[in-house]
């Protein structure tokens, strides 16, 4: 048997700790409470599923896994319906799935739209639809993985040894390759999370990934950045994406982008990682999506603020290519202007 992409991954990345089908229900690892309690979500209908990833029980990527799964969960519960019904339940189930976070539609649409056309063949064939559409969650997760795997050693060309090296939020997948592409290409490197609020997944997530695989790591609140890069001497900030538009404006996790204006002023370079949307033509078309304020005038249950007393949560920002370096792809690195050439060659399937 072949290796799977996920070895000599931390704990977060296997892919059974991420979102998991099994026996009709779908178990999601609550990264809202990571790595303080490990603790799974179990979900007994799509339904759940989608509430789950709107519910940020799952962030970063995780969501793309669940669909995936939350599809071989819907194949699951409409398996006795006639052939037509299951195609109509299975394509409702795809859209709401897909539209559980509005910025990150389009990539989980392309994941539940796989898995819908998957179990239309299976269901013309009078095969398993449950095991079409997870075997096809199982491939997306390795083309996923393999594809980032290549992006990370891409951006270590941009990090020499002994780099400190800042990050974002969480950047799923790229942030367990680049740090075992590092460990296998024998390079050193220290580790600067930004604890990203009012979620923390760089506290909990970015930082656990890089403590566990034996990294040096020091964690910042969110308005030590511009310090720590004056004194502490970072020498990159890196970031994913969840959208990259053809036009080089990217969205990312709220914060983003006032460390991508410090990252200029102090001449730190900014390494965007991901593939670029080809549905999204123009920075203008992303939409932004804005959560519950009380999330920010709470920490896990806790008021933080007196009553009365008002908050706003844009949960993503957008970044300017003026402030990008490069966008770091499996075809190597695009200046931000130039990213829509990425699509002029041949493109495999990521999603």
């Amino acid at each position: 048997m072949a290796k799977r992409q996920d070895y000599d991954l931390p704990f977060l990345l296997q892919y059974e700790n991420v979102a998991w089908y099994e026996k009709g229900q779908v178990r999601i690892l609550d990264r809202r409470i990571y790595p303080t309690e490990i603790t799974f979500v179990t979900c007994q209908s799509y339904q759940e599923v989608a509430q789950a990833i709107t519910d940020m029980v799952t962030q970063s990527a995780g969501p793309y896994t669940a669909a995936g799964m939350g599809m071989a969960l819907a194949g699951y519960e409409c398996q006795g319906l006639p052939q037509d019904e299951q195609v109509v339940f299975l394509t409702k189930a795809a859209y709401e799935i897909a539209h559980a976070r509005p910025t990150t539609a389009n990539r989980m649409g392309a994941i539940t739209e796989n898995c819908l056309q998957v179990a239309k063949a299976a269901i013309a064939k009078g095969e398993d639809t449950i095991e079409a559409m997870f075997q096809e969650t199982l491939a997306s997760l390795e083309r996923r993985y393999a594809t980032m795997a290549t992006v990370g050693d891409n951006l270590l060309k941009h990090i020499p040894n002994g780099s400190r090296v800042l990050t974002q939020c969480f950047g799923e997948t790229i942030v367990g390759m680049l740090l075992r592409g590092a460990q296998e290409q024998g390079k050193e490197l220290e580790l600067y999370c930004a604890e990203t609020r009012p979620y923390l997944q760089g506290a909990r997530l970015t930082a656990s990934c890089c403590q566990e695989m034996g990294f040096k790591t020091t964690l910042l609140t969110d308005n030590m950045v511009g310090y720590a890069m004056e004194h502490h001497h970072i020498d990159i900030y890196t970031s994913a994406a969840d959208t990259i538009a053809c036009d080089g404006y990217i969205a990312n996790k709220i914060g983003t982008k006032q460390m991508a204006l410090l990252a200029m002023h102090y001449g730190i370079p900014y390494f965007v990682t991901g593939i670029p949307d080809q549905d999204k033509a123009k920075g203008s078309e992303i939409v932004i999506e804005e959560r519950d304020p009380q999330q920010v005038l709470e920490f896990r249950g806790i008021q933080i603020a007196l009553e009365g007393v008002e908050a706003i949560y844009p949960s993503f920002d957008i970044t300017p290519p003026h402030l990008i370096s490069g966008i770091v792809t499996d075809k190597g690195t695009y200046s931000a202007y130039d990213v829509a050439s990425y699509f002029l060659s041949n493109t495999q399937q990521f999603y």
